[in-house]
């Protein structure tokens, strides 16, 4: 059998997913909406064999937002430029189930695969913030539950779109004048509960047959989601021992619906800060963390709690009684707050300047970064581990001096094996349903 390897991918998200981070000296205040900034992230990302990048996204902002949520890139027409610039990581993208339709998204990561020769993947969410409906003249946010309905089909609708040719349909017999056998387009025809779609779609398969489904989700809804029909399974958790419950949960459930437990990815998300020395790495953190107010805390804290407004309590009085509050937003990150501030007796300041520069525990000397993602990789509490900046140069510090460790343990490539991002994965490529019906 081939060695288990560890899987990396890094999260780019310019001036960064804190409140605070684009007042460092050191990044670019444009960095949100700068090409050069993301070619030179992404081109570093390859250069330490990383399996692929990452761009989240969302659909509603208010004055609160992070500043990198006010002005970013639409995350498919910025993968699409890094597709030239690059020659071997995938590409992934956020893009929301709730409000957009099958037919253009499977259209888009199509075109976005076969531009980039098989690295494209899809980041499946359902839109937590309830905001997001005034952008979209749909009416009222659906509930938590009905966004994952939504979502099973849509997923089921888009895969069935990626399969309208075999991978042998068009000929291209220039002398006898047949561009196509139209025995291998198939039109799926769908009418269901949300969408109806008769397609067929007018984007043949890739090279690696389908972009990679990822999730990002970690409620009930989420998992059952991601363990029937995703590649891979974006999650954050602060001990080895939530992880672990979550990597085995997660995987028993593929493999109830029929699933190898090695066909879904567990991918925790870290935001490792690296020092030469621990001093180092912890006066890294302290710089982010001087940074922030405690206003723009509350501000952060209360997007998780759909614009919450936070200011109302006394700062150093227990974390308020705020009922189900959050529960039709981020779910999971919601509900991790109000039980860590009740089982630790935090105030609402301490949760607010938690949530807003979180203490990683991935932080320290490359050995021992290197040594916790050994231990959560082996301990199969993760698959591979996707890469949050949380300081200036994170990235860079991670490839320069965490990899080459992983590497010489034998844990991570020292070369790319494929130019597929289904083949970096270790991921088999999907056969075309209709094809099978043939077969069988």
């Amino acid at each position: 059998m081939t060695k288990r390897q560890l899987k990396l991918g890094a999260n780019l998200n310019g001036v960064g997913n804190s409140i605070s981070f684009w007042r460092h000296p050191d990044i670019p205040v444009n960095a949100s909406v700068s090409l050069d900034f993301y070619k030179k992230q992404a081109l570093k990302a390859e250069e330490g064999k990383f399996d692929l990048l990452f761009i989240a996204d969302g659909l509603f902002i208010n004055e609160k937002s992070n500043p990198h949520f006010l002005n970013r890139f639409e995350p498919l027409t910025l993968l699409t430029a890094l597709s030239g610039v690059t020659s071997n990581v995938g590409l992934v993208a956020t893009l929301s189930t709730s409000y957009s339709e099958p037919f253009t998204v499977a259209r888009q990561f199509a075109s976005l695969d076969h531009l980039s020769g098989g690295r494209a993947g899809w980041n499946v969410v359902t839109s937590p913030l309830e905001g997001s409906a005034l952008n979209f003249g749909k009416g009222e946010h659906p509930n938590h539950a009905l966004r994952y309905e939504i979502a099973e089909e849509h997923l089921d609708v888009v895969r069935g779109l990626w399969d309208s040719w075999e991978d042998d349909a068009f000929i291209g017999d220039k002398e006898n004048g047949v561009f196509f056998d139209p025995a291998k387009l198939h039109t799926l025809n769908h009418k269901g509960t949300h969408f109806s779609v008769q397609g067929p779609l007018n984007v043949a398969r890739s090279r690696q047959g389908q972009p990679v489904i990822f999730q990002a989700g970690s409620s009930e809804s989420g998992k059952d989601l991601a363990a029937r029909s995703a590649d891979a399974i974006y999650t954050a958790h602060e001990t080895l021992e939530e992880a672990r419950e979550f990597y085995a949960d997660v995987k028993k459930r593929a493999v109830a619906l029929g699933r190898k437990a090695e066909e879904i990815l567990i991918f925790p998300g870290i935001g490792p800060i690296v020092g030469k020395t621990e001093e180092e790495a912890e006066q890294k953190y302290q710089e982010i963390a001087g940074l922030v107010t405690i206003d723009q805390a509350l501000n952060y804290l209360g997007r998780y709690f759909e614009h919450f407004d936070f200011s109302q309590f006394l700062l150093d009085e227990p974390f308020p009684e705020i009922g189900d509050l959050g529960s039709n937003s981020f779910r999971s990150t919601t509900d991790k707050i109000k039980q860590q501030a009740k089982e630790e007796g935090l105030t609402l300041r301490q949760v607010a300047l938690l949530a807003s520069t979180p203490r990683t525990s991935f932080i320290g000397t490359p050995e021992k970064v290197a040594d916790l993602i050994q231990d959560w990789f082996e301990s199969e509490a993760a698959d591979g581990f996707n890469i949050r900046t949380v300081v200036p140069g994170g990235l860079e510090d991670f490839i320069d001096l965490v990899v080459p460790v992983l590497q010489e343990r034998g844990l991570f490539r020292t070369e790319y094996e494929y130019e597929t991002l289904r083949g970096n994965l270790g991921l088999q490529v999907p056969d075309n349903r209709y094809a099978l019906e043939t077969v069988n």
